[in-house]
């Protein structure tokens, strides 16, 4: 069985190099790229570039070809160095009450994604990190994480591991900036593990009592433990991480639950020795699933029924789930990479992101 579903796995990349190349957007640079079928640019311009960096980081995992977009993705960069969907609109938007909370999220997101797709086109490229600057000062770092509230794991893990993965550029391309970038590792690290959950080694309120809030935290903190997998710190309850997700079932449930767990037992599968033969057959089982999912056109959705949104962008882009994205399809692309190559090792040449959050994988 292991061998058929290797053999389906090139199958299925060339399936998706195609379906990529189908997104082109009409007059656009070369690997300018619609989010689906059913993006209509005239009508939602910004959404090229959520498209785009999504499809560009999918060619690079797959070790395709990477257009050269990074002047184009760089038009949406302000002076401060956070990247912006054109259109988006403040009474559009929400995450959190917060107005500022929820541009954070959105900027600290969308700004991850679009210089990984630069880094993916131009790797020698500097990037503009004044944004997270005032994160250096102590008591502006201590004050951040104070309002991080810990009912919505899930979307504080992404907050929490795009902050830091951007101070990791900032000490990589201004060496100046190391002993501060040190300093607030060691705040992070230090506000981590007096809230970490022994029983289960995820960050969340309410994960013993309510199932959904335990999927909720383990998704939040996937994002979490990518701090420990960069410094090469031991991260605390691995065992009881992996435990939760075995205790899952291998099966297709949307693009960023399916990686969040195949993240979690990739890392881990690598680190620590704890039910590596279960976790080996999680994962195939798994692979199995993610590749008869694959849409007849190529692509892959994000789940089955009802309607798609850009994070946080409530009042505007929208598309029916069920279809072929690049979102999904870059997501559920790294799920099969992780997974064969611990299945696999070396078999195929995979390009996983440089940077902490989704789609890195520790070296």
């Amino acid at each position: 069985m292991s061998d058929a579903i290797a053999s389906r796995i090139h199958a299925a990349r060339s399936r998706t190099m195609a379906w990529l190349d189908t997104m082109q957007a009409l007059g656009e640079a070369h690997g300018v790229s619609r989010i689906s079928g059913a993006h209509d640019p005239h009508a939602w311009p910004g959404m090229l570039l959520p498209g785009t960096y999504n499809a560009l980081m999918c060619r690079d995992l797959l070790a395709g070809e990477v257009p050269d977009v990074s002047a184009w993705l760089l038009r949406h960069r302000r002076a401060d160095g956070v990247f912006r969907i054109p259109g988006m609109a403040p009474e559009d938007v929400f995450k959190k009450p917060d107005a500022q909370e929820t541009w954070r999220y959105i900027d600290f997101h969308v700004t991850n994604y679009s210089l990984g797709a630069v880094f993916a086109a131009d790797p020698k490229h500097r990037p503009v990190l004044d944004f997270v600057r005032p994160f250096l000062d102590p008591m502006t770092l201590k004050a951040w994480l104070s309002d991080r509230d810990l009912r919505d794991s899930w979307q504080e893990g992404n907050n929490i591991v795009n902050l830091a993965s951007f101070l990791l550029l900032l000490r990589a391309h201004e060496a100046e900036s190391g002993a501060a970038v040190g300093r607030a590792f060691v705040i992070l690290f230090d506000w981590h593990e007096r809230l970490q959950e022994p029983a289960t080694g995820f960050w969340g309120v309410g994960q013993l009592s309510n199932p959904t809030m335990a999927l909720h935290a383990m998704a939040g903190s996937m994002h979490n433990f990518h701090l420990w997998y960069a410094m090469g710190r031991e991260l605390p309850y691995q065992r009881r991480a992996v435990d939760y997700a075995l205790s899952q079932a291998p099966q297709v449930v949307s693009a960023c639950i399916d990686v969040d767990l195949v993240d979690l037992l990739v890392h881990a599968h690598g680190l620590i020795d704890h039910r590596r033969p279960e976790i080996e057959a999680w994962l195939l089982a798994l692979l199995a699933a993610l590749l008869a999912f694959q849409s007849d056109d190529g692509g892959f959705a994000d789940e089955v029924a009802g309607t798609r949104r850009q994070d946080g962008w409530v009042r505007g882009y929208s598309e029916p789930q069920g279809i072929s994205n690049s979102f999904a399809t870059w997501f559920r692309w790294i799920a099969i990479a992780m997974a064969a190559d611990v299945l696999w090792p070396g078999r195929w040449r995979w390009r996983f992101r440089r940077m902490i959050g989704i789609g890195y994988r520790r070296p």
